[in-house]
């Protein structure tokens, strides 16, 4: 999983166009010490499901139901990816519901930065950043922050800038 996300965030991030080097080095800097199996998306995540199904996501405004197709692997963007990309790839807010009827099996595997890497939304044609920098950790810590106090995961919303 680890050699298959590290290609994919290749891929995505060659699609950006810019500064490629120092793009190259911070997916590089995802290396398997920080990439571990949890229930968050960070930068990528890639998820295979069993045919239950359960998995939903919100388009325009309501929670759809992702077909479960177990031949294939979904790809999420994360947060991060999502600000180091200008909102040019977009995390998608999902969730995951039980089956009364069936149990319900899953795999994801998260690529994750270290904590003290760099996300500085690539600009390219998008305009201005969106987002300003910040670091994994602080990312992190202002996760845990939000869900202490509201119950919910915002975190990516504090560090985008006034329009």
């Amino acid at each position: 999983m680890s050699k298959l996300t590290q290609r994919l965030a290749g891929i995505l991030v060659a699609d950006l166009g810019d500064s490629i080097g120092e793009d190259t080095a911070v997916v590089s800097r995802c290396t398997r010490s920080t990439c571990f199996l949890r229930l968050n998306s960070d930068f990528l995540t890639i998820l295979h499901q069993d045919g239950v199904g359960g998995l939903q996501l919100v388009k325009a405004g309501r929670w759809v139901a992702v077909k479960p197709n177990p031949g294939a692997l979904i790809v999420n963007v994360g947060d991060l990816l999502q600000a180091w990309s200008n909102d040019r790839y977009r995390s998608v807010e999902h969730r995951v519901m039980a089956s009364a009827a069936r149990e319900r099996f899953s795999v994801a595997f998260f690529l994750c930065p270290s904590y003290d890497t760099l996300i500085r939304p690539r600009c390219g044609a998008g305009g201005p950043p969106r987002y300003e920098n910040f670091t994994f950790g602080e990312y992190r810590n202002q996760i845990s922050e939000d869900v202490r106090l509201t119950g919910r995961k915002l975190g990516l919303q504090r560090f985008r800038k006034p329009e």
